[in-house]
């Protein structure tokens, strides 16, 4: 028996069982197997959200820190005002307005064409860039946020107090404990948040023409690829679990108040 053998694909019986390998069915656009063709762009999302990741954790828990420490001034007011900013702009927008600043006007980058990785690596950093940041500083909006709050709840915490009594100095008081506090909530989100992405970032990436499981989801939907369409949904539901998961373990490891069970 061929592995082609045995496809039925009038109904939804079709979709997942119907050939010799496991699989998740075959495409009916290019009768491509849809485990194949979502692993050969799987590489292409875990590059975007890899790389957004480093920047909404930099960025976002950077300003929200800033911003907690700097309370009432004028820092704090003007970080407010870029994280509402960033928090109301669509991702689209800042992506748009992003190529036309930095490939069009300026000039400084060309506009963006995805390049794997194993090709040309420098190629492939230098074009996902602006995708990493399009991405990135959209996210960081809501970590910021996240971050600012959390702070601020840790150093108004009764142990928090009694080290300032003890007379423990403000910078040991904010890296030692107030941090570790405050930061255990963001690497939770951050995991969930990583899982979500695996297809979730359709809007970044077809906007630059990344070939990812997002774009691949939206082309399925287009052209009514029912396998493709199905494959794509369980492979971003078996990530966000996975990334649940992930995220428990970090927060248990993150703050030690958090029990195991």
């Amino acid at each position: 028996m061929g592995l082609f053998a045995d496809r039925d694909y009038s109904g939804g019986a079709g979709l997942v069982l119907h050939c010799d390998a496991p699989c998740l069915g075959f495409s009916y656009q290019n009768d491509r197997q849809v485990t194949e063709l979502l692993l050969d762009r799987l590489p292409a999302t875990l590059s975007l959200a890899l790389g957004a990741l480093v920047i909404w954790l930099v960025v976002g828990v950077g300003t929200g820190l800033l911003s907690a420490l700097r309370r009432g001034g004028l820092t704090e007011r003007v970080l407010t005002v870029l994280t509402l900013a960033g928090t109301g702009t669509p991702v689209f927008i800042l992506g748009l307005l992003l190529l036309m600043a930095v490939c069009a006007y300026l000039q400084w980058l060309p506009f963006p064409t995805y390049v794997p990785l194993g090709d040309d690596p420098e190629q492939w950093a230098w074009n996902m860039l602006l995708p990493w940041i399009t991405l990135g500083v959209f996210e960081s909006a809501k970590y910021a946020r996240l971050t600012r709050s959390s702070t601020l709840e840790t150093l108004a915490e009764d142990h928090i107090r009694t080290f300032r009594a003890y007379g423990v100095g403000e910078r040991a008081i904010v890296t030692r404990h107030a941090v570790r506090g405050a930061v255990a909530p963001v690497i939770a989100l951050s995991a969930v948040d990583f899982g979500t992405m695996i297809g979730g970032a359709v809007l970044t990436e077809s906007l630059f023409g990344i070939p990812g499981l997002g774009k691949t989801l939206i082309d399925g939907v287009r052209v009514v690829d029912l396998p493709v369409v199905v494959g794509v949904v369980l492979a971003i539901g078996a990530a966000v679990v996975a990334a649940g998961a992930v995220a428990d373990l970090l927060y248990a490891l993150a703050d030690r108040r958090v029990a195991l069970t």
